[in-house]
């Protein structure tokens, strides 16, 4: 590919692109949604750039990396429904701070949100791939699971890949303003799980678990 590409991006995404194309934009969203630390954000405006020097086709990207979101988020899902709600529970009920109660709480929410959790859930970095679990666990009805991440990956590959087609040799800028989003969501939830537990270590009776 093009040196500028080599100069910037991990050397395993050009080298899945140079090999399959537009399918090896796919399996490296694919595996971002199953290792959250990958870049998504280098990912999509790379392969937009690529599209745009002729080396990608446009179309063949959105559709190969929407179908690479789906794969890795179905991927996860199944990890959510084997894992089950027993397990869950029983995972979570040896964490500190954390209650059977809050779990039950989670589960009422998700009861009542999980379809707008899913979908927005798909344009949120990290937890774009992290909702897939609990969706899993509760066995949200597959249609229903794979129409959502369907619909909220297509929305955020299709920026990102067209940002990067736009912007040409200039495709990098993608990755700055994606990196401060990122940045403010991981603070923002690293606060509320520490008001979290203040809360828990604060309330009377705050070592004590209901059965």
């Amino acid at each position: 590919m093009n040196s500028a590409i080599e100069s910037s991006a991990p050397g395993w995404v050009n080298s899945l692109m140079e090999t399959f194309g537009a399918p090896g934009a796919g399996v490296a969203i694919a595996l971002e949604n199953l290792f959250p630390p990958l870049p998504s954000e280098v990912i999509l405006p790379l392969a937009g750039f690529a599209a745009s020097t002729g080396q990608l086709g446009l179309l063949a990207v959105l559709l190969w990396t929407t179908a690479g979101s789906v794969a890795g988020a179905l991927a996860l899902y199944g990890i959510g429904a084997v894992l089950g709600r027993d397990r869950t529970v029983a995972i979570a009920a040896r964490l500190p701070l954390l209650k059977v109660a809050d779990i039950e709480r989670t589960e009422a929410w998700f009861a009542r949100h999980g379809a707008k959790a899913v979908f927005f859930g798909r344009m949120i970095p990290v937890f774009r791939s992290l909702i897939s679990v609990p969706a899993g666990v509760e066995r949200m009805p597959l249609p229903l699971f794979l129409t959502l991440t369907t619909l909220g990956s297509a929305i955020w590959n299709t920026a990102f890949v067209l940002a990067g087609h736009t912007l040409g040799e200039r495709w990098e800028d993608v990755t700055g303003y994606v990196s401060a989003y990122s940045k403010a969501v991981l603070v923002a939830a690293v606060i509320a799980v520490l008001v979290f537990a203040a809360a828990r270590l604060l309330r009377p009776g705050a070592g004590s678990r209901r059965g």
